[in-house]
């Protein structure tokens, strides 16, 4: 696995924990389909909250919210659509999209999250 991916990796993990502290119950991770991928998904209160998690290691490469583009927004709605169609026993749940950046440039990572990021631009 290259760096890349096993900082990634890291950073989806901390995701979980972070949401997990927040009261959030675990439901998937790294739910794939051709259409996409959901990097985390949880739920609370009947929500269902599908989770892009953008890792940084330092900001020469921008945020991790601004790497969330317009066509990748459209690959997360197709792919949200789709866990819908496919995971009935969530029908009756709100879905909300969240963007989380984890910054790992210290000791302590640090989260920056966005709530209920519109998908549809």
């Amino acid at each position: 696995m290259s760096k890349n991916k096993q900082i990634g990796r890291l950073g989806e993990d901390f995701a979980k924990d972070f949401y997990l502290k927040e009261g959030y119950q675990f439901v998937d991770k790294n739910w794939q389909k051709r259409c996409g991928e959901i990097d985390l998904i949880c739920e609370k209160d009947g929500e269902l909250v599908f989770i892009e998690v953008k890792t940084r290691t330092s900001q020469a490469f921008g945020y991790g919210e601004e790497s969330v583009t317009r066509t990748k927004k459209q690959k997360i709605s197709k792919t949200i659509d789709t866990f819908l169609l496919e995971n009935i026993q969530f029908e009756k749940h709100f879905p909300r999209f969240d963007i989380l950046t984890v910054e790992l440039f210290g000791l302590v990572p640090k989260f920056i999250q966005f709530e209920n990021v519109c998908l549809y631009e």
